[in-house]
């Protein structure tokens, strides 16, 4: 009878142990806050600058120059996209503000992100995005190249933002850095979806050939930037271990079934590219 009684209470008590356990769990893993030096202004894993960005880059094209005109060719190709789906998601990459930054690259890596879901992988995007950033600065002080939209005058996709474009030079690409540390990071976590991630990686830069504020060049220069910023991160203990925090969340959202929605849309709008290499593949 005592024993029956003893295995009752213990029934009984198993889901508030399991319960205490799964809110330890979770305590433990919570993400730290991400540090910031202003209000929405997030702090990296590194001192800042990382390296060097003037001697990682060659020179921009020169004036008159072949590239240069490859430049204005892809340019001219660009153009044409204003208005379109394309523009639209040009005009929702050129946003790095969190959190309307954490759903950009869920549809490649098919789960996701978000501050509530996955907490830890939303704070590597944050203080990673300060690292890419602060990466190309020195390279664009050295050579000030002027974005296309000073030259050919047409509009860009966030007119809010022409002032402060103006001020900054184009050479290499922030946006293009950031987005591609992103995309090598998120193959780390998920190299099974490393073909969808590294495609929007790149098409993450091709939206400021859309939005007409950066040169082709300023767009492969950018993403060296982002590749270096990316292997100097490998040696920053916190970037490691929210890169391990992140990985555990993503494998309990895919094995929650949780799949991010309106990725048709995102996909029928990058379908279309400036970059005559990349309308070949479609």
């Amino acid at each position: 009878m005592r024993a029956g009684i003893r295995a009752a209470a213990l029934a009984a008590l198993l889901p508030a142990l399991a319960g205490c356990a799964l809110a330890t769990r979770e305590a433990r893993f919570a993400a730290a806050p991400v540090p910031e030096s202003a209000p929405g202004v997030s702090i990296g894993y590194l001192d800042a600058p990382a390296f060097d960005s003037v001697p990682l880059l060659p020179p921009p094209p020169a004036p008159g120059s072949a590239a240069q005109a490859h430049d204005d060719a892809i340019a001219a190709r660009s153009l044409p996209l204003q208005g379109t789906a394309r523009w639209r998601q040009a005009v929702a990459d050129a946003d790095l503000t969190f959190p309307a930054a954490e759903p950009l690259f869920s549809c490649a890596l098919g789960v996701e992100i978000d501050a509530q879901r996955t907490p830890h992988l939303v704070r590597l995007l944050r203080r990673s995005l300060a690292d890419a950033a602060t990466a190309g600065r020195a390279a664009k002080d050295h050579w000030q190249r002027a974005r296309p939209f000073v030259r050919n005058g047409a509009p860009v996709c966030t007119p809010q933002d022409s002032a402060k474009l103006m001020a900054s030079a184009a050479y290499p690409s922030g946006h293009a850095a950031i987005g591609w540390t992103w995309a090598l990071a998120l193959v780390e976590l998920a190299p099974e979806r490393a073909d969808p991630l590294l495609q929007r990686g790149r098409s993450f830069g091709e939206s400021r050939l859309v939005c007409n504020v950066h040169w082709h060049s300023d767009i492969v220069a950018g993403e060296r930037v982002g590749a270096a910023t990316y292997a100097r991160l490998q040696a920053a203990p916190e970037f490691r271990a929210d890169l391990s925090a992140a990985r555990r969340e993503i494998a309990t959202q895919r094995a929650a079934g949780a799949t991010p929605r309106h990725c048709d849309d995102e996909a029928a709008a990058l379908r279309r590219s400036p970059l005559p290499v990349a309308d070949a593949r479609e």
